[in-house]
């Protein structure tokens, strides 16, 4: 089966900029068109966070037209520009996004997956939070999901990733050691997955493995400088592909949004082309 992630579409009012320089909106049209030419299919997607640019609810109107083509059954979660009333507002027939109480956090099986989201907001504040109450909910989440994979996703890395300005709006160093610990007592959790950062990064946690993704419009600079300068480039746009198959657990791929040339054969009829 597959969990295809895209992150951080920071949407904005119809024909408002990114930074003044960016539109948002035709990027994750293409995303979207992508995701459905994909052969196969996944199914489903989860959208780790950042899905608007500041938590407006014309944004989010705005977002739920621009997924509305999107042929793959999704999941919605929250980043730090992300607002909880808005988007519930928004989407008011999402039910996982209702039942979480204060949080918008829930668990859904994605084919043989539990999917585990969970919201490390801390409104007003760019960094990310997981308290005790969002902490024991995890815990009981996961005892509930003993024997299955599982993916554990936040918006939030809870590691450090090297890119100064990023890692000091980073998940709270001591409640990811608080998920560090709980994940470790569960082997059967595959990933954790998460956003912030657009980019992708690949990191050991709490036993298992836990990964960044791309956006599917701007990308933070790759500057490893402790005191690096808060900047983004035009990389490709991008999105991850988690494909689990009970003999391997889970393989991460990173696909690019935009075509590009090929593809072309290896071989012919005479064996390998040279």
């Amino acid at each position: 089966m597959l969990l295809a992630q895209i992150s951080d579409l920071h949407i904005k009012r119809p024909g408002a900029l990114a930074y003044r320089r960016i539109d948002t909106a035709p990027y994750l049209a293409r995303c979207v068109a992508a995701l459905n030419a994909l052969v196969p299919r996944p199914d489903a997607v989860i959208m780790t966070g950042d899905l608007v640019d500041q938590g407006d609810p014309q944004q989010y109107e705005h977002l739920k037209a621009l997924l509305a083509p999107l042929e793959i059954p999704y999941f919605l979660m929250v980043g730090n520009h992300d607002e909880r009333a808005a988007l519930r507002a928004a989407f008011p027939e999402r039910a996982e996004l209702h039942g979480g109480g204060e949080f918008v956090q829930y668990a859904v099986d994605v084919g043989a997956l539990r999917l585990i989201a969970l919201d490390s907001l801390v409104p007003g504040a760019s960094g990310g939070m997981l308290c005790d109450t969002r902490l024991a909910w995890l815990a009981q989440q996961l005892d509930a999901a003993s024997g299955k994979p599982v993916v554990v996703a936040l918006h939030h890395p809870p590691f450090a990733c090297g890119i100064g300005h990023m890692d000091e709006m980073r998940l709270d160093p001591a409640a990811a050691d608080k998920l560090a610990a709980l994940i470790a007592r569960h082997p059967n959790v595959e990933r954790v997955i998460c956003g912030h950062v657009h980019r992708p990064m690949h990191v050991r946690f709490g036993g298992t493995i836990a990964c960044a993704v791309p956006a599917p419009a701007h990308q933070v600079a790759l500057d490893l400088r402790d005191d690096a300068p808060s900047m983004f480039v035009m990389e490709p746009p991008a999105y991850a592909l988690h494909r689990y198959d009970p003999a391997t657990g889970i393989v991460t791929h990173h696909a690019y949004v935009d075509a590009s040339d090929g593809p072309y054969p290896f071989y012919d009829d005479d064996g390998l082309i040279d």
